[in-house]
């Protein structure tokens, strides 16, 4: 059974940096692009960012922009999200996510949960003194 699986969550100060990773049990991610959203307390999931499958071409969404950076390692088939200069804010459940057959990432700072078929169960960064 597909089984998205997501690591590196944790506990960070204000201008920390934490790596989030993602794999797939039973799926290889390289040929299809991957997203990362988050959830915080009391408040509805948002797209972070995603990467296609070739180029590649990536998207961030603005609140994330020029400190989150998504990338993909072909050869252990993973995608990473590497975290700096965190904030309070980006305190929430991380989760990767993929879809069935196709997601289009544009690389825009829209990142759609629409087309994901395949979910994580998240990994959890705090961002606190």
């Amino acid at each position: 059974q597909l089984q998205f699986v997501e690591s590196g969550g944790g506990l960070a100060q204000p201008g920390g940096s934490l790596r989030l990773s993602c794999v797939a049990s039973g799926f290889t991610l390289d040929y299809y692009s991957i997203g990362w959203f988050r959830q915080a307390p009391g408040k509805e999931r948002e797209g972070v960012s995603c990467i296609s499958s070739s180029d590649p071409t990536t998207g961030y969404a603005d609140s994330v922009k020029g400190r989150f950076t998504i990338s993909r390692d072909y050869t252990k088939g993973m995608v990473y999200l590497e975290m700096k200069d965190l904030k309070p804010e980006d305190t929430g459940l991380y989760y990767c996510a993929g879809p069935e057959a196709y997601y289009y990432c544009s690389g825009s700072n829209q990142i759609s949960a629409d087309g994901m078929d395949y979910w994580g169960k998240g990994t959890l960064v705090i961002v606190s003194s």
